[in-house]
């Protein structure tokens, strides 16, 4: 049997995701083997695996940091939220249906047993387990029939580290009312506290730490100073939204209300002459040099909120002007019609944006699979990118094919429309070669993609840019995952944290 450890926090944010992946670079770094988990994740950012099955990005992100291929047996409950009281429910990669929270809270108990296989056959292929809790285990509305943060340390018989976000203010109340608020036998499994997030001199929290100390009977193992990581990050949490800057290239997301799979856009993020900015509306759109229409778990809803606050009408004013870039359901949008006659989302049929001559049908069955290759014949202003290689995922509800002038399937190309259902592993653009489209995530992470495409914006600009060639995203990844590490290791208390994993059970 594995050796286990958790990681809950006082609350949502307090940096749960990173000291789990710390600490499985570190126990990786040491020789053993280590996996991540997480019994119940709630995200709109996922990741199909090699299975093509689905899960949430933040537990691939920490296998990524332990050297391991990602497992959907990492995360056996993922939620996409739908609306802002229900969710798709995928288990162990599959979509069982859409259920209210009500519904799922009172159902959720039924899987306990789906859980604890997926940790059994985590356990095959590690040494330590990491496992990250989810939100605060002192959530009284939540407590009841728990499966992902004290109930799920009972279900393993897991020692816990308790995080506390000293960045937002008043993480001893934090930290103390936490442990007030867990019953006996729940206090009895916190080993450890860890202030997260502190700027300046630690020795000043001294007088501090004492008294946490003495009356929460519980030692502090560590205070973590604030990184600056560009790391994943929990997506309803992320604060890369905010961002507001304007670089010498400017990089426009299109952030409708149901954005999912925004990681594909981090890779610009690390460029230092390159801006990422979020934009909700039309006075935030302003002039940038590429336009990126993301994916949505709510296609024809978020086609219809960009239609209703001018958004929709400004890129397409933009269209020609500069590049539009569609990804997953940006793409779709971005195509002639989608329609939806089984209901997938809200049935019936939306006109799309016209700007690429694609028309989607959305399905019941989702199509997941990795996939990987070179782009084929890419056209206008990135043509340069033709014979890339590229390696990314799918993950959609629908078909998309090329359509014809009055919007129907095109009869005329009907062998080349069902042959360029290979378009969802390439790029498609439109007759002008300034419209694009892609199914595939990730498609800008490996080798030079994105770096190409900022230096040819940059041409188009008439400007140099300093930053020379850029590395592939993963390399970038790999030395943060190394420098984290280094980190935790330089300010936890890494004895203790190995003691707690000798530990035969819960004393």
């Amino acid at each position: 049997m594995a050796k286990v450890i958790m990681i809950q926090g006082t609350m949502s944010g307090a940096g749960k995701s990173l000291l789990v992946a710390g600490l499985c670079r570190i126990f990786r770094q040491d020789g053993y083997r280590v996996a991540p988990f997480k019994s119940q994740n709630m995200a709109l950012n996922s990741y199909i695996t090699k299975e093509g099955l689905e899960m949430g990005r933040a537990q691939v992100m920490q296998a990524e940091a332990a050297g391991i291929e990602p497992l959907v047996c990492m995360n056996p409950i993922l939620l996409k939220p739908t609306s802002h009281t229900g969710s798709q429910v995928i288990v162990n990669g599959e979509v069982r249906g859409n259920l209210s929270a009500r519904d799922y809270f009172a159902h959720k108990t039924e899987l306990i047993p789906e859980i604890k296989v997926a940790f059994r056959k985590l356990e095959t292929y590690a040494d330590i387990i990491v496992i990250e809790g989810a939100g605060s285990p002192a959530e009284i509305n939540l407590k009841q029939n728990d499966i992902v943060n004290m109930g799920m340390a009972a279900m393993v018989d897991a020692p816990v580290l308790l995080v506390g976000d000293i960045d937002r203010g008043g993480v001893f109340a934090q930290l103390l009312g936490t442990l007030m608020l867990l019953t006996e036998e729940e206090r009895k499994r916190v080993k450890g506290l860890i202030i997260n997030k502190f700027r300046g001199d630690s020795t000043i929290l001294d007088p501090g730490i004492q008294m946490l100390t003495e009356r929460g009977q519980v030692p502090v193992l560590g205070t973590v100073p604030y990184m600056e990581l560009t790391l994943e990050d929990e997506d309803s949490l992320t604060d890369r939204f905010d961002a507001k800057h304007v670089g010498k290239i400017d990089l426009a997301v299109i952030h409708y209300p149901r954005i999912s799979n925004f990681t594909d856009f981090d890779v610009f993020e690390q460029m230092p002459e390159v801006s990422v900015r979020y934009v909700t509306n039309v006075r935030e759109l302003g002039t940038p040099d590429l336009i990126f229409l993301p994916g949505s778990k709510n296609t024809m809803g978020d086609l219809k909120w960009m239609r209703q606050n001018g958004l929709e009408a400004a890129v397409k004013r933009a269209a020609g002007k500069v590049p539009i870039f569609g990804i997953c359901g940006g793409y779709q949008m971005l195509g002639c019609e989608i329609a939806d006659p089984d209901s997938v989302e809200e049935g019936g049929r939306i006109r799309g944006m016209e700007l690429l001559p694609v028309r989607t049908v959305l399905q019941k069955e989702k199509h997941r699979c990795q996939i990987d290759g070179k782009l084929e014949a890419v056209e206008g202003i990135f043509a340069g990118l033709t014979g890339y290689e590229f390696t990314g995922y799918e993950i959609h509800m629908g078909e998309t094919v090329y359509c014809g002038e009055d919007g129907k399937r095109s009869t005329s190309c009907a062998d080349d429309a069902m042959r360029n259902i290979k378009i969802t592993k390439t790029v498609v653009s439109d007759s002008t070669g300034c419209v694009y489209g892609s199914y595939i995530h990730g498609l800008f992470d490996k080798g030079e993609i994105a770096g190409h495409m900022i230096q040819t914006l940059a041409r188009e600009k008439g400007i140099i840019l300093e930053g020379g060639v850029w590395e592939d995203y993963r390399i970038i990844k790999e030395r943060q995952y190394d420098q984290l590490a280094d980190t935790l290791r330089e300010y936890l208390y890494m004895e203790d944290i190995y003691g707690m994993l000798r530990e035969a059970h819960i004393s």
